[in-house]
């Protein structure tokens, strides 16, 4: 049985723009999926091959972890996982990949035996607002440390506070700022916090415990839907609009999920949201406000299968990994799927940049893409070192940051030569 629970403190005024990013943050990369939470990536234009992408350096032996790397204008932060018994994080210099500071705690997870193909190692992605970083480690604790030099400013164990189980999977969705909130799903709900304090601001969404529903596997984002402000998360069996200021669920929409695999984070596109579920196809939602509150309309229904990879949207098609391992573009008007690619690796992370798809295969392959929904065009393909590469990858201006599972890597577009100026006889 499934119960919905608001509680703690309502009354603070929610603070935040029309983007979910950070103020000023726009073209650095400081939460999951970037500063949009929709694997956007705003700047110059990509060229149409990958042969100016150069390596600009590389640090090595850091512990594993699933995290992507999170940019800010002149440090990139790193999570790890050490030796077993550790997490922590490391900050590097931008521009050499010097460290500047490291932290580690105690913490650690044991996934169930059939998910432990490549390890316990820390998940979630932290969240970065220009002075502080949220980090969620695997026993859901999140920890905000001082960007600057790495001092710990305040942590709450959510299992301890709340009597809720460690996930069996960890820690998995990432952290949201929005303004001077930080929305977290953890203890089997949604929590606001005062992101300067830790303190807690309201519990919502809240669902009973198990193997099949506890720990989100999706991270929550902020939109406008029905001409309302909201926080759209995805639990392991629905879809919710959470009101940002006091908590209160505007809308529900039920999922069929096997074993509670939604996992990729839902995609906003206007007044709709598209989703896939593992063994469950693809669907799109309207979402409208009525004299009552909020009513979900269902648009339709796509039998292609999302599984770990969140899609990329342009001119009104998704692009999206499947859980066959295949690529698809999705019609978002019609539900049409337009075409479907060979078979690549386990999981592909996107950054979109104008019509140009950037993808992080799990085998350790950048895969430039031309968005186009007439076919799939593979503009160029480079491979990158190291080990596999779970991380999602980052993006921010002229820069490429790759995470595998042993390092990271910063690579730098290097400046397409002008082209003479013709003279006119």
């Amino acid at each position: 049985m499934r119960r919905w629970i608001v509680s703690g403190i309502v009354g603070l005024a929610f603070v935040g723009s029309s983007a979910a990013a950070p103020a000023g943050m726009a073209e650095l990369w400081p939460q999951w999926r970037g500063s949009e939470r929709d694997g956007s990536a705003p700047g110059a234009p990509w060229p149409g091959d990958l042969a100016g992408l150069e390596q600009v350096w590389r640090v090595e032996a850091l512990g594993p972890s699933y995290s992507g790397p999170i940019v800010g204008a002149d440090r990139v932060f790193v999570t790890e996982t050490v030796e077993g018994e550790m997490e922590g994080v490391r900050a590097l210099d931008r521009e050499t990949g010097r460290e500047l500071w490291r932290a580690r705690w105690p913490g650690k997870g044991e996934v169930p035996p059939f998910a432990r193909a490549n390890g316990d190692w820390i998940r979630s992605t932290p969240a970065y607002d220009g002075a502080s970083l949220f980090v969620g480690g695997m026993q859901e604790i999140l920890v905000s440390l001082n960007a600057t030099t790495g001092a710990e400013q305040w942590r709450i164990d959510f299992p301890k506070k709340y009597g809720t189980p460690v996930p069996p999977f960890g820690f998995v969705s990432s952290p949201l700022v929005g303004g001077d909130a930080l929305f977290v799903q953890a203890a089997d709900s949604l929590i606001r916090l005062d992101k300067k304090t830790g303190e807690v601001v309201w519990r919502s969404a809240v669902i009973d415990s198990g193997m099949t529903s506890s720990g989100a596997f999706s991270s929550p984002v902020l939109a406008t839907l029905g001409g309302k402000r909201q926080v759209v998360i995805q639990d392991r069996a629905a879809l919710h609009g959470v009101d940002p200021e006091s908590g209160a669920i505007l809308w529900t929409q039920v999922l069929p999920s096997f074993r509670g695999a939604l996992i990729l984070t839902p995609t906003v596109v206007g007044d709709s949201i598209f989703t896939s579920a593992y063994q469950n196809g693809s669907r799109m939602f309207r979402v409208r406000a009525t004299a009552e509150g909020f009513a979900v309309e269902p648009l339709w229904e796509y039998k292609a299968s999302g599984y770990m990879s969140s899609p990329v949207v342009y001119q009104g098609h998704a692009y999206i990994h499947l859980a066959n391992n295949r690529v698809t573009c999705i019609d978002l008007k019609t539900g049409e799927g337009t075409w479907t690619s060979e078979s690549f690796g386990k999981y592909w992370s996107l950054a979109r940049r104008g019509d140009r798809i950037l993808a992080l295969d799990a085998s350790g392959e950048l895969i430039l893409l031309a968005a186009d929904p007439k076919t799939m065009q593979v503009l160029d393909r480079k491979e990158v070192p190291g080990d596999d590469t779970w991380a999602h990858l980052a993006v921010s201006g002229d820069q490429v940051f790759v995470r595998d599972l042993g390092g990271v890597t910063a690579y730098r577009w290097k400046a397409a030569p002008e082209r003479p100026v013709p003279v006119a006889p």
